[in-house]
């Protein structure tokens, strides 16, 4: 049988990613066969820009435009995202499958806690949305911009004389690194980016591509599937991104229905609007809408258009 070739970026954690994806795969399928193929992205190759600029220069976006043109002309057979890194726009074509489970959503703080922060202390990050999350909370720490893999972010605790960085807990968890964790911060304060901590398994929708979709949807979680759909529809309709301050968080409730959270956060972390929406289950996109046109009619339009302003500028 010819082996189907599973596609990723080539940083650690997607390494990591793709394994632990496959090792479910072959568990369930043996005779079925599964090889990694790595695809360089912009994001990859330029370690310095601002993420908004290389998403502009690569034509979409930092981290996905490559693998997903992959999978589109068929160099690839399925690709496996950060699903948080993945425009909420899939390409004709190309379709989302519910992905397997989802790790913890928070954002972690690493090399202290936000109590034991000194003041004016210097912590790491080149997230716009982590960035007005922080100074919401504490407006007088010094945001240093930070980007690159998990492992190196980590050593600029160390090389770049910083107090803490805040990198997401899914991806220390699945690289082995939680004891580099001081504190998971509260998803109240700080929710995190739509997707956060479940994978983005992305295939085409062609008929040849059937029966490897029928394989994949044997191991997709349908509950964080409603969820993950939900905060997209949310992001989706406040035209977000991965490089604007939204955070969102679904969750299935015992009842069997969703409820949704949401909030945007000015740059500076001086603005802030949130708000929480529980509805049935099988329409998520329509509670992710409903949501967002919740958080427009606090301003949260204002809010965002500021913010493209200043990242523009940058």
């Amino acid at each position: 049988m010819v082996p189907y070739l599973v596609g990723s970026r080539a940083s650690s954690l997607a390494k990591a990613q793709v394994r632990a994806y496959l090792r479910l795969l072959r568990e369930r399928f043996p005779d079925t066969t599964f090889t990694h193929r790595v695809i360089l992205e912009g994001g990859d190759k330029d370690r310095k820009s601002p993420l908004s600029n290389v998403s502009a220069a690569n034509g979409g976006s930092a981290f996905s435009t490559e693998q997903e043109a992959a999978l589109a002309r068929g160099d690839v057979d399925v690709v496996v995202h950060s699903l948080k890194d993945l425009p909420t726009a899939c390409p004709h074509g190309l379709k989302l499958l519910p992905p397997p489970g989802r790790e913890d959503v928070r954002d972690a703080l690493c090399g202290s806690t936000l109590a034991g922060l000194r003041k004016g202390a210097r912590v790491g990050t080149g997230a716009p949305r982590r960035i007005a999350q922080l100074l919401a909370v504490r407006p007088d720490l010094e945001i240093v911009p930070i980007r690159g893999n998990v492992p190196p972010r980590l050593k600029k605790i160390e090389t770049e004389g910083l107090d803490a960085v805040v990198l997401a807990a899914a991806g220390l968890h699945r690289l082995g690194l939680d004891d580099a964790i001081g504190e998971l911060l509260p998803l109240d304060l700080f929710p995190p980016s739509p997707g956060q901590g479940a994978l983005g398994i992305q295939v085409r929708t062609d008929e040849p591509s059937a029966p490897l979709r029928d394989i994949l949807l044997t191991v997709g979680d349908v509950a964080v599937d409603v969820e993950i759909r939900a905060e997209r529809a949310l992001l989706a309709e406040l035209h977000g991104g991965c490089s604007v301050p939204v955070g969102a968080y679904g969750e299935t409730l015992p009842d069997g229905t969703l409820k949704l959270f949401g909030q945007v956060t000015s740059l500076d972390g001086r603005q802030r609007v949130s708000a929480a929406l529980t509805g049935p289950a099988d329409e998520p996109e329509k509670l992710g809408t409903t949501l967002a046109a919740d958080l427009v009619d606090q301003g949260a339009c204002s809010i965002l258009d500021a913010v493209r302003v200043a990242l523009a500028a940058t």
